[in-house]
């Protein structure tokens, strides 16, 4: 079953309208989506290494933008879209979490969650409903989902062969793995939060 997954997240990567389907899953991930577009990120640089960097760089781009829209949507729509999407992924105690410590840490809440995967839609959101400054919010957000996008990809430029043969050969060990690090990241979360 995880060959066929696998084999599947590869043929999306090669498929011609691959660029617009990265572009639109990191667009939308960064305000309401909850699938990281590193799913496409990845093997799409692991198929075409050469345009890596492109990739990551579309990555940044649409996921930007796709910040300024949950921004938009803090600032001007919280009770009709922000608040019930906070509700429909549980999110709702990180939330006042994030608005008591905004006002003196800002833009690092916003450049931390941009580095990490825990879920950018919530700053985002929360940026826009807090009134930061737009400016700060947009180079928070460039400088953050570039520099993990970038790293991504140069990592997968570098080692990118070395990688998906490993992945290939041990796609049960890989996907084991990475669920692992998920897991340990939320646990990590959870203790810092609370």
């Amino acid at each position: 079953m995880l060959k066929r997954i696998y084999d599947k997240t590869l043929d999306l990567a090669r498929h011609p309208k691959a660029d617009r389907w990265l572009a639109g899953v990191s667009f939308i991930e960064s305000s309401v989506f909850p699938i990281p577009p590193d799913i496409l990120l990845v093997p799409m640089c692991l198929e075409k290494r050469h345009r890596a960097f492109y990739f990551a760089g579309l990555c940044t781009i649409a996921s930007v933008l796709g910040g300024i829209l949950g921004y938009i949507i803090g600032k001007f729509f919280w009770f009709t879209f922000g608040d019930p999407l906070m509700v429909f992924y549980g999110l709702q105690d990180e939330f006042v979490i994030f608005q008591t410590q905004y006002a003196e840490y800002g833009f690092w809440i916003v450049f931390v969650f941009g580095l990490t995967f825990l879920p950018y839609k919530v700053i985002t959101i929360a940026s826009g409903l807090v009134g930061m400054n737009p400016l700060l919010f947009i180079v928070a957000s460039a400088a953050s989902r570039g520099l993990r996008f970038y790293i991504e990809a140069g990592l997968l430029w570098k080692y990118g062969e070395k990688i998906k043969t490993f992945v290939e050969k041990r796609l049960a060990l890989s996907v084991s793995v990475a669920v692992l690090l998920v897991v340990l990241m939320v646990i990590g979360y959870k203790i810092f939060k609370g």
